[in-house]
C-alpha cells in the first residue's frame, strides 16, 4: 500500500487521498465516519469496507478539509473537490 496516496471509486466518484497533505483534523472522518477514518499515525485514510454514501455528504466531507487533502473526481475524471 502507498504511504502517500489511497485511492477508491465511490458512488462512480474517484477520491484519492493526499496523506502528504493531511495534518489530521478529523473534519472528514466526522461528517463521513462510514468512508473515512483516522490511522494510528493521525493521517486519514479509508475505511476498510467503504459503503455507498450520499453525493452531497462525501462531497462536503472532501470540501471542508482544511488543507485540500481530499480530491474527488467525476466519473469523467473532472475534478469538482476542491
Amino acid at each position: 500500500m502507498d504511504d502517500e496516496y489511497r485511492e477508491r471509486k465511490i458512488n462512480n466518484r474517484t477520491v484519492r487521498i493526499d496523506r502528504t497533505l493531511c495534518i489530521g483534523s478529523g473534519n472528514c472522518t466526522n461528517l463521513a465516519p462510514e468512508i473515512f477514518v483516522i490511522r494510528e499515525d493521525n493521517i486519514v485514510d479509508f475505511q476498510d469496507e467503504t459503503s455507498d454514501i450520499d453525493q452531497g455528504r462525501l462531497e462536503e466531507s472532501a470540501s471542508i478539509c482544511p488543507v485540500d487533502a481530499l480530491i474527488i473526481e467525476d466519473e469523467n475524471g473532472e475534478q469538482i473537490v476542491p
